[in-house]
């Protein structure tokens, strides 16, 4: 489908069971507005978590999340159902950036991300995404994924003890939620987490309403002018590789659930997610990818209609355009952001493992096993670099270790003779044919 437009599917009110609604096809209005809103629900909580960690401004954030989704959409041909929300890739890379050069500069390298994997992405159009498997590997995906939350640790630490009770609960809660409910509601755990550390810091008189009380209702969000400054965009420039893996996985993961070979919108889904995260960087909103919870959404609800996401960024830039509810966001307190990042760095870091158990990657293997376990101290450490103005910290040079002595030691040991790779030409390096699915969409 190239314009934009639905069929009904079937009478529009139910689904059958086995059946799926496509993503050319909708349900009623009425019901494909809830299913939207739904979807809006499904990616708030991770969306503006990551702008209240790095200090963004979360109604900038929404409105350029809404912004990308219409361009993901249209970009895609309407054809790839998804909605662009904010990557935790960028938290650790913003926050080292906002702190030696300012907000400005951070913002830079976020629009220097997005151009570079918008380019990406016209190469992948172009030539085909065979080239990242062979680049990234799962052992190499799995390890910048789990280096990356690990990393984050101290950062959960620091909003975690300026009030443990708050966090406490905030984190008891998601992690109750989520073995309590099943469904769409066990899906949102962190997002009912945050509301329970809410009302219990609310309780404890940690929440502050000044700047909700002068906020206007009806506004345009808050923008920031990039700046740019070279000593800082190696800190940006792993979170290329993780937004590769993130998209690409995506595809597979709705064209595994609808039935429908989508492999020729793989370089469109890129340069897609590239142009939402410049445009982001041009007026100062997070680094936008696609998102795990409104998959979770589909799979639940089995509508994969892209005029849910339609709705859902119509929805989601209604809601930019109001400073009041920005500012009652930007209420939310240290100490809930505290128990929620605990929560999440940590499974962030846990996703890179699962990437390793789900391509079956064999640790006996020297290679395999150095390529993860180098950057892994590397990027926990965070380890730093100086050279002259630049500095290199411990995300990007983890980055760096894992391709450099995975494709290294793979070199020599094929020249050597001492390779341990399966004999089969079938099978991926480090693993079986890469999976990376829902495991590395959830790593944002």
């Amino acid at each position: 489908m190239s314009a934009i437009g639905w069929r009904l599917h079937g009478n529009g009110k139910t689904v059958a069971p086995g059946d799926v609604v496509d993503p050319d096809e909708r349900l009623t209005w009425p019901r494909t507005i809830g299913i939207g809103m739904q979807h809006v629900v499904a990616m708030f909580g991770a969306t503006f978590l990551v702008p209240l960690l790095t200090g963004f401004s979360p109604a900038t954030t929404l409105f350029f999340s809404a912004i990308g989704t219409v361009g993901f959409l249209l970009i895609t041909r309407n054809r790839l159902p998804s909605y662009l929300g904010s990557s935790f890739a960028f938290i650790a890379p913003i926050g080292a950036a906002t702190a030696s050069q300012g907000q400005s500069v951070a913002v830079g390298g976020i629009l220097v991300t997005g151009l570079v994997l918008a380019a990406v992405g016209l190469l992948v159009h172009v030539a085909g995404a065979r080239w990242i498997d062979i680049v990234m590997p799962p052992i190499v995906t799995g390890t910048i994924v789990a280096l990356i939350g690990l990393n984050l640790a101290p950062a959960a630490w620091d909003n975690f003890k300026k009030a443990p009770v708050t966090a406490l609960v905030t984190l008891g809660s998601i992690i109750l939620v989520s073995v309590l409910f099943k469904g769409i509601l066990g899906r949102l755990s962190i997002l009912v987490g945050v509301i329970v550390g809410y009302v219990a810091a609310l309780l404890q008189g940690e929440v502050v309403f000044d700047a909700v009380r002068k906020a206007a209702w009806i506004g345009f969000p808050e923008f920031v002018t990039p700046t740019f400054d070279v000593a800082v965009l190696g800190l940006f420039v792993p979170v290329v590789l993780v937004l590769i893996a993130e998209n690409v996985g995506h595809v597979k993961s709705v064209a595994a659930m609808t039935g429908k070979n989508l492999d020729d919108l793989t370089g469109r889904a890129l340069f897609a997610d590239g142009l939402a995260t410049t445009l982001a960087g041009v007026g100062g909103g997070s680094g936008t990818t696609t998102y795990a919870e409104n998959i979770g959404v589909m799979a639940a609800t089995r509508v994969y209609s892209t005029a849910a996401y339609w709705v859902a960024a119509a929805t989601a830039l209604v809601l930019s355009l109001s400073p009041k509810f920005g500012a009652l966001i930007a209420t939310i307190p240290a100490g809930v952001l505290g128990g929620a990042a605990t929560m999440l760095y940590g499974m962030i870091g846990i996703l890179g493992a699962r990437i390793w158990v789900q391509n079956k990657v064999d640790f006996s293997n020297p290679v395999n096993l150095t390529t993860a376990a180098v950057p892994l101290v590397v990027g926990i450490a965070n380890f730093t670099w100086v050279v002259g103005d630049l500095t290199f910290a411990g995300i990007a040079l983890g980055t760096a270790a894992a391709l450099v002595i995975y494709h290294l030691m793979r070199t020599i040991a094929r020249w050597r003779g001492t390779t341990q790779e399966p004999a089969s030409p079938a099978s991926a390096p480090g693993g079986d044919e890469p999976i990376v699915h829902d495991a590395v969409e959830d790593a944002r």
